[in-house]
């Protein structure tokens, strides 16, 4: 056994000493007037890579590409659906006939105790994005606890979401289809779409709003707590950005159909009914 490290501790020796030549011939040569520091960087530099690079475009993006990211999304998403208004306007269905029962008691309830600290999360994680814009200091660090208490109760209301809708919320061949004609929305005819209880653009959120949701909650309590070492601090921080600016843009369209592409659609989350005709157009795979 002594003999084999006689042979390794030598061997390892020369190994690093090429290594390290080839990459940099000056490492093997005397630091002269540079600090050991600096002697000691190029060193890891060949072994490990500049990783203050990282750092540094973490950096930037944290500065600046982040708050222009969410920026375009505030501005292009909703000009989007101004734009969808204006040339195609909202769908409106006739109320006669029986309604058709769609959401339960307890289900409205939870929809709209996701809503409400959804919508809290939403605002106050843009005034921490946006924070030095609008002066900072306590107003953002009340936000920033708003921020907290309201994750707290969404990642509740996504677990009881998610049970209560998995089902619905599966993904089925005539979503495709849904997903080829835009759900018929960039139409004004009334024809009957291919969608059961849920189309293809609702899965979409109720997906990115519950698995979605829970990656945002793990990685905000990582921020929140800051334990970890930095790097994977930092990837928890652009995981947790771009993930949010994704969400905000799947609700910012949840919103506009709930409240404009449909006429009365809100209307179900109240009551719990929809219209039957509305059921036959949009929901025409639903057995009701």
């Amino acid at each position: 056994m002594k003999r084999l490290y006689s042979f390794l501790l030598p061997a390892a020796m020369v190994l690093f000493a090429v290594i390290a030549f080839a990459g940099d011939p000056q490492i093997l040569l005397s630091p002269g007037p540079e600090p050991s520091t600096a002697t000691f960087g190029s060193i890891n530099k060949v072994f490990t890579g500049d990783w203050q690079q990282y750092g540094q475009l973490f950096t930037d993006w944290q500065g600046g590409l982040f708050s222009r990211v969410f920026l375009l999304i505030l501005t292009i998403v909703p000009a989007l659906f101004l734009l969808h208004f204006i040339l195609i306007g909202a769908k409106k269905f006739s109320h006669e006939g029986s309604p058709v029962f769609f959401f339960g008691l307890f289900t409205r309830f939870i929809h709209w105790l996701a809503a409400l600290s959804f919508s809290l999360l939403v605002i106050t994680g843009l005034m921490v994005i946006f924070g030095k814009f609008i002066g900072g200091g306590p107003l953002v660090m009340t936000g920033r606890s708003i921020h907290l208490l309201s994750a707290l109760v969404f990642a509740v209301t996504a677990v009881f979401m998610f049970f209560i809708w998995l089902k619905d919320m599966l993904p089925m061949p005539h979503d495709i289809l849904w997903m080829f004609i835009m759900g018929g929305y960039l139409s004004k005819k009334k024809k009957p779409v291919p969608a059961g209880k849920f189309n293809a653009g609702q899965k979409m959120w109720f997906w990115l709003a519950t698995v979605g949701g829970g990656v945002m909650a793990w990685s905000g309590y990582q921020l929140y707590a800051f334990d970890g070492m930095t790097d994977q601090l930092r990837l928890m921080a652009i995981l947790h950005n771009f993930l949010g600016a994704a969400l905000i843009a799947f609700f910012i369209t949840h919103l506009y159909m709930s409240l404009f592409a449909i006429k009365g659609s809100l209307g179900s989350m109240i009551t719990g009914y929809k219209p039957q005709e509305e059921v036959e157009i949009l929901h025409s795979r639903y057995k009701m």
